[in-house]
């Protein structure tokens, strides 16, 4: 069977059945079309019958020698598996052959996060009487205040914004929906954008929240760019991106007593080993903490 329309019913599965994000679903495509290149540039070419262990272990080593990282690596697997399972469930193989492979060790890497101070200079470098500053600090602060993943900010919507009970309705990956809290400093400077600057500029993508100049949703790119500026100007020297903001958030709740599983159910994480990577962030905290606190401390 053509490996495009074995991928081709696959994201199909995965839109209709899974309700994958458009993201993941480009993962997933890229990641098989880079398997299903490797399978037919083969001599001869393998189809997906033809596949046996031997086959993912050599793809994994191409992988390798062409410098992919573990995590890189570790997701084409994943998607691989995936793909496998769905092949099996539609009875187009009868055996799995990555079943008995496991990925590679992927070291955990402690993400980057900024201290409240730097919080503060970065939204305090905005200049609000500037052309898109009114937006550009609600669109931080509400990131901030919310711990939302970017793809999250873009699609954020009017309509789901409950400014009077100090709520806003999020929809996070796998379309599944969340309530998040949202500070009042983020409110503020939301009903300022909304309610003044926004209504001035070109507006096509009405219910949605952070507009360009074009009145269309900003792009990831966009926000990245946004935060970069201010970051430089701010004087931070850190490599930070939109998700830093969203450690930070996580980090700064943790480290100010908040509950894990609270900030799991913020973040959206669907296992409280994802939201535990925060506990490990700042280990001078937690050791004062305990040396503080612990009852068998003492001189």
């Amino acid at each position: 069977m053509d490996w495009n329309i074995l991928i081709k019913g696959f994201h199909q599965f995965l839109l209709l059945e899974q309700g994958l994000s458009k993201n993941t679903l480009a993962s997933y495509q890229s990641d098989l079309e880079c398997f299903a290149e490797f399978c037919t540039e083969r001599e001869p070419p393998l189809g997906l019958r033809d596949l046996e262990t031997i086959h993912i272990e050599e793809f994994l080593a191409h992988l390798y020698d062409r410098k992919l990282k573990a995590s890189s690596q570790a997701r084409h697997l994943s998607s691989l598996k995936a793909f496998f399972r769905y092949t099996m469930l539609e009875e187009i193989i009868n055996q799995d052959p990555a079943d008995k492979i496991q990925g590679p060790k992927l070291e955990r890497k402690l993400p980057e996060v900024l201290s409240v101070d730097e919080v503060n200079l970065l939204m305090d470098s905005i200049d609000l009487s500037l052309p898109n500053g009114a937006r550009n600090r609600a669109l931080l602060e509400t990131m901030y205040s919310c711990g939302l993943r970017v793809s999250e900010l873009c699609d954020l919507q009017i309509s789901n914004l409950h400014l009077e009970i100090e709520l806003i309705k999020v929809r996070g990956k796998g379309n599944k929906e969340r309530w998040v809290p949202i500070s009042q400093l983020a409110i503020k400077h939301l009903n300022n954008y909304i309610n003044y600057s926004r209504r001035t500029g070109k507006i096509v993508d009405e219910d949605i929240v952070f507009l360009n100049i074009r009145g269309k949703r900003l792009s990831r790119q966009s926000i990245f760019l946004i935060l970069k500026k201010y970051a430089d100007n701010a004087g931070i020297k850190k490599n930070i991106s939109p998700h830093t903001l969203r450690h930070s958030f996580a980090t700064h709740l943790l480290k100010g007593g908040a509950d894990l599983k609270a900030i799991q159910d913020m973040l959206g994480h669907e296992s409280i080993t994802t939201t535990e990577i925060y506990a490990h962030i700042d280990q001078d905290f937690l050791r004062k903490t305990i040396l503080k606190y612990h009852p068998r401390n003492y001189s």
